[in-house]
């Protein structure tokens, strides 16, 4: 059963492992296995929202993406989420280009009529990369000194965006940034 849709940015190989290698380490502890058993794949979300019409973002993710390139992302602190399944994340430094890119794809499902929540129009989208979720407030600071061990920046690039069902993490399309060919 569907509990939503999310349009998500995701990163070069190497970038990606870096993000599975603190999923990893985080599950080894037994800390959290939460993003590896629903089948999530390292990303930023651009956009959420229980209901949409998968059809129609599809073309609106394919052009958005035609007129992108790949964007180049530094993860740079850690920090949690302010809400009850404690979520840790990578948070990227939130450059002109990453907060540019985002406002441009708010524009673009803005014209095709699409609602945003106020969480993911620009000037309040946090972007962050999520590395745990549902992590026991007793394992919180552990979790903390975990990731501090990971040696920050990690850089890369964003190179595909795709809209996913959830959860489990279903990818319904993906396409290369800056791609105008056909997949």
């Amino acid at each position: 059963m569907s509990q939503g849709y999310a349009i998500e940015l995701y990163f070069d190989p190497a970038l990606e492992n870096q993000v599975l290698k603190a999923w990893n380490v985080l599950a080894r502890r037994q800390i959290s296995t939460q993003l590896i058993e629903i089948e999530s794949r390292p990303h930023i979300t651009l956009f959420s929202s229980p209901f949409i019409d998968p059809s129609k973002f599809e073309n609106i993710v394919k052009n958005f993406a035609s007129k992108q390139e790949a964007l180049a992302i530094s993860f740079s602190s850690i920090g949690s989420l302010p809400s009850d399944n404690n979520v840790l994340f990578l948070a990227p430094t939130p450059s002109m280009s990453l907060l540019q890119f985002h406002s441009q794809l708010c524009d673009a499902m803005r014209k095709e009529g699409v609602e945003m929540g106020e969480e993911y129009r620009p000037g309040s989208w946090i972007p962050y990369c999520p590395v745990a979720e549902e992590v026991p407030k007793s394992r919180m600071a552990e979790a903390f000194t975990v990731l501090r061990d990971l040696k920050l920046p990690v850089t890369g690039y964003a190179m595909d965006i795709g809209l996913v069902e959830y959860s489990p993490v279903r990818e319904l399309f993906s396409f290369m940034l800056g791609n105008t060919f056909e997949a």
